[in-house]
């Protein structure tokens, strides 16, 4: 038996760990609109439904436009056929319907942040239900470090986020972390790529799933800061989201054959 990685340290495993990654899993070959649609079948599957409310947007190859869900359509209606194409004004520039108004302060937010690609805001559940403590997402568990010291809080409601004044406090208050919980209102991720964002806000509903569960027994305890840190950096890697949603798409696929089209 070949023992060699015996020897080697806890840096050196990792390393050869994301060296095999990066051979091994595979990047999908779904066009952007596709990704989109797939996102919104697959929250939907994952406890993002809540009618009409919540936004998924993706930015476009044009400068200050971006793809979105038409206004009036729940998340497991959407194709990438029936996606809107937007300026920053929220004027449609390809597509029928309109875009929901909400939308407004995702252009705040792409202004702010060159770095993100997707922007996803979602009432699930029970990110829903902490939002109503005022009380920030605690990570306490390994699964859920994907969001160590990545989350944002807005202890304040601004209100319906229609105007730019919400804009100007959302995009402020994420500042450059990946998340944002929202008092008395949601989630919001706003990432560098749409199976990122997809993958974190699966992850975001989970998390605050079992705050609310351990809370109600007993005080959740920290983790190590450093080993949240590890492991933050080890699961949010490009290939492992990759391969992450691309599990999750063929899962909702076996249901959401028209979601391509």
């Amino acid at each position: 038996m070949n023992n060699s990685t015996f020897d080697l340290n806890k840096e050196a495993l990792i390393q050869r760990s994301l060296d095999q990654m990066a051979t091994h899993m595979k990047n999908t070959h779904y066009t952007l609109a596709q990704k989109l649609a797939l996102t919104c079948r697959i929250l939907f599957d994952n406890g993002h439904d809540s009618g009409l409310a919540g936004q998924i947007t993706a930015r476009a190859e044009e400068p200050g436009t971006f793809m979105t869900q038409q206004l009036g359509m729940g998340f497991d209606e959407i194709k990438a056929s029936n996606l809107l194409l937007v300026n920053e004004d929220l004027e449609v520039l390809q597509g029928e319907g309109m875009a929901n108004p909400a939308n407004r302060f995702h252009s705040w937010l792409y202004r702010a942040r060159p770095d993100v690609q997707c922007i996803i805001h979602t009432h699930a559940v029970h990110t829903a239900a902490l939002s109503m403590l005022e009380v920030p997402l605690e990570i306490s568990h390994m699964d859920n470090c994907v969001l160590y010291d990545d989350i944002a809080f807005l202890p304040k409601w601004p209100g319906v986020p229609v105007g730019n004044e919400e804009g100007e406090i959302i995009s402020a208050a994420i500042g450059k972390k990946r998340a944002l919980l929202l008092a008395h209102h949601g989630l919001l991720v706003a990432c560098a790529s749409i199976e990122e964002a997809c993958l974190l806000s699966i992850a975001f509903e989970r998390a605050a799933r079992m705050h609310l569960l351990a809370a109600a027994v007993g005080k959740i305890k920290p983790i190590d800061p450093d080993l949240g840190r590890e492991a933050h950096d080890w699961i949010l890697q490009d290939r492992r989201n990759t391969v992450g949603f691309a599990y999750y798409a063929r899962r909702s696929l076996r249901t959401n054959v028209d979601c391509l089209k």
